[in-house]
């Protein structure tokens, strides 16, 4: 049955689908739990999902960069003090220079990672982790280990936490980015040499494509990406804080694996990111609606990322 079902099911499409069904699953656990606890349904509410949405956008936008280089095979793991460094400084400089200079600091970021791993040849986790660790000293050093007292700019803040139409801005500017990265992936070539790098970067470097360029792209629209999201969160907090990007790293990672993206490079959807994406925002909304220890949540977050995983696996399996 598992089998033939599968089987009807395009394989570029089958980690997308796969994922919705952990959604509805999801939807029909908290759904149920909350009309035996508290007699109402509030995950049905379209208020309370794009509340929910407003929040993810953070995440989406983090997860659409990350997808960019694990579509490399290469991981980033200076997202977390990508995204606190582009706020505090955002928020430092203020005025209309705000967002350009935290631009400015993903930009920067994205090319140290790059060259890093283009041309001295250093693992990506590596290399990332110890920007991340740069990025870290230098923001205390800046700060003096306290949370700035510099407050977003009002630019900031309606991007973050202002509504247009009923809707969110912040869904709005995920959308955006959520279609840039789409384009890029679907309709140039360096959205092409991203996959033929990641499935195999020798035999695309033999093929004519300048690998060390695509990676150093990738990895700028990865910081871009966590700078973005970095001047939401200092809108929607009002202000910067320390370790504010610390709970984006592994959600995002997560995001994009759940969405069906190989760890390893070369096969991806970024419409399986985006559905990952809302998979792991709808978890965190029923554990919490459950008020589940952390613990608990933990464990439960866990199961059914690797719950997933298992069934998607079947799923690959299948097919071969």
């Amino acid at each position: 049955m598992l089998q033939s079902l599968f089987s009807r099911i395009s394989p570029d499409s089958r980690p997308s689908v796969i994922a919705s069904g952990f959604i509805v699953v999801i939807l029909l656990v908290g759904t149920v739990y909350t009309l035996m606890t508290q007699g109402t349904a509030p995950l049905l509410s379209p208020n309370y999902m794009l509340q929910q949405l407003q929040t993810g956008a953070f995440l989406g936008i983090v997860a659409a960069g990350m997808m960019m280089v694990i579509l490399l095979g290469h991981i980033d793991l200076s997202i977390p003090w990508t995204l606190t460094a582009a706020a505090m400084m955002a928020t430092t400089v203020g005025g209309d220079l705000a967002i350009p200079t935290a631009i400015g600091v993903g930009v920067a970021v994205g090319l140290a990672n790059g060259i890093g791993v283009a041309y001295l040849r250093i693992p990506s986790m590596i290399f990332t982790l110890g920007i991340d660790s740069v990025l870290r000293g230098l923001m205390v050093a800046h700060t003096g280990g306290f949370a700035p007292p510099d407050q977003a700019t009002p630019l900031m803040r309606f991007l973050a936490a202002d509504k247009v139409l009923g809707i969110p801005v912040a869904i709005f500017v995920w959308a955006l980015v959520s279609v840039v990265i789409a384009f890029i992936l679907k309709r140039t070539s360096f959205g092409r040499s991203v996959y033929a790098t990641g499935n195999r970067e020798a035999a695309a470097y033999l093929s004519g494509i300048n690998t060390r360029w695509v990676i150093i792209g990738a990895f700028v629209i990865s910081g871009v990406c966590a700078a973005l999201a970095g001047v939401l969160l200092a809108g929607y907090s009002a202000k910067a804080y320390q370790g504010m990007g610390n709970a984006f790293l592994l959600p995002s990672i997560a995001a994009v694996v759940l969405g069906g993206t190989r760890i390893l490079g070369g096969q991806g959807s970024y419409t399986g990111t985006i559905i990952g994406v809302v998979l792991i925002v709808l978890l965190n909304s029923v554990l919490s609606i459950m008020q589940m220890p952390e613990a608990g949540r933990q464990v439960i977050y866990g199961s059914v990322i690797v719950g997933m995983l298992l069934v998607y696996g079947r799923g690959q399996k299948v097919v071969s």
